[in-house]
């Protein structure tokens, strides 16, 4: 399963309860993205990030 290169975010997993509170498994999964980031040095690594990481590495300062 995708799993974030950045923080290490990966799936999490919990019930759905209908109406009559009957629970069956289910999953959440993050969103992962394959971006490019730019080292120090000039040279770009692809890497997958969840949405959190990528908002937060371009926030403002």
């Amino acid at each position: 399963m995708a799993k974030c290169q950045v923080c290490g975010k990966g799936p999490s997993f919990g019930h759905n309860v209908s109406f009559s509170k009957r629970r069956t498994n289910r999953m959440w999964r993050p969103n992962i993205q394959k971006t490019t980031i730019t080292n120090g040095d000039g040279s770009s690594i692809q890497v997958q990030m969840c949405t959190q990481c990528i908002r937060t590495r371009v926030k403002p300062r």
